[in-house]
C-alpha cells in the first residue's frame, strides 16, 4: 500500500519537528479515532478530541500550502486526504 510505504519513509527521517511528520502523525491519530467512533458513537469526549486534531491538521496543512505548495500537493496525494478549501 502506498500510504504505508510513505509512512515508513517519513518515520525513518527522524525529523519529528517537520510539518510533514506532524501532519502524518495527526492523520494516523485521526484514523484511529475515526475507527473508535464507528464503534462508540456516543463517545462525545473522543468526538471533541477528533475535532481538535482535525483543526490542528488543517492549520498545519494551510501553513504548508503557503510555504511549499509542491510538498503540500505530494503529501495530500500520498496520505489520501482532500485539498483545503480556499476562501
Amino acid at each position: 500500500m502506498v500510504k504505508n510505504s510513505f509512512i515508513s519513509v517519513i518515520s525513518q527521517e527522524e525529523n519529528r519537528g517537520s510539518v510533514e511528520f506532524q501532519i502524518l502523525s495527526l492523520t494516523n491519530r485521526i484514523r484511529k479515532l475515526s475507527s473508535h467512533l464507528e464503534l462508540h458513537r456516543k463517545d462525545y469526549l473522543s468526538q471533541r478530541g477528533l475535532r481538535k486534531i482535525l483543526g490542528k491538521r488543517q492549520r498545519l496543512l494551510s501553513y504548508l500550502s503557503k510555504k511549499n505548495r509542491m510538498h503540500y500537493k505530494e503529501l495530500i496525494n500520498q496520505l489520501g486526504i482532500r485539498e483545503l478549501k480556499t476562501r
